[in-house]
């Protein structure tokens, strides 16, 4: 998907995302989060959207966002307003190909759900893998194609409707793994049903 298609398409979901996918998908943030809050320390959520891991996060934890949807970021923002949060670090309209921070700025970078909608996905894990310092966590959650008996033929009816979903429903998992400088750590199905999967990389020196 193109910057604009993916603007276009999350403007479209932001009121409705935590009562529809949100619902869905939030398996995958609980189990990054419980990792952080072990570590400690901040984490980059690539792709925060409408926030709905903040809640997750002990307050000690210092969490920056980065999204391409202002409509998305805008409701981060009241989402963290509203609960009273004090360990938002930032929110900031951002393309993740091109991550406008320093090298090694974070403990922790997640991308919940974010890799089959960003355009150049490998770009992106380059970005992350940049921004994370050596020792750090980059963590994962997306539906992968292929990983949950029974639903091949749904992702491939899927497919064409990307800019409409918001998201590739024939995304591979071999996209997001291989990286020089990231090492998989774990790998889990996620409630409900397993439709998605879980990813912890420990980011090595090199």
């Amino acid at each position: 998907m193109q910057v604009e298609a993916i603007q276009k398409s999350y403007k479209r979901w932001a009121p409705v995302y935590d009562l529809t996918f949100g619902r869905i998908t939030q398996g995958g943030r609980m189990l990054a989060a419980a990792h952080v809050n072990a570590q400690g320390g901040s984490v980059l959520e690539v792709g925060i959207g409408t926030g709905l891991a903040l809640d997750f996060y002990r307050p000690q934890v210092r969490v920056t966002g980065i999204d391409v949807s202002a409509e998305m970021l805008r409701e981060a923002e009241l989402k963290a307003r509203k609960r009273g949060l004090r360990n938002l670090a930032g929110l900031h309209q951002m393309d993740a190909r091109q991550i406008a921070f320093p090298d090694a700025s974070f403990d922790h970078v997640a991308a919940m759900h974010v890799m089959s909608v960003v355009p150049e996905p490998e770009r992106v894990l380059d970005e992350m893998a940049r921004v994370v310092r050596p020792g750090g966590s980059v963590l994962i959650a997306n539906h992968f194609a292929g990983r949950t008996e029974g639903w091949t033929l749904a992702e491939r009816l899927a497919a064409p409707l990307a800019n409409l979903l918001g998201w590739h429903s024939d995304f591979a998992i071999e996209r997001v793994l291989g990286h020089p400088k990231l090492r998989l750590e774990e790998t889990r199905q996620v409630r409900p049903f397993g439709l998605m999967t879980f990813l912890r990389f420990r980011r090595v020196e090199g």
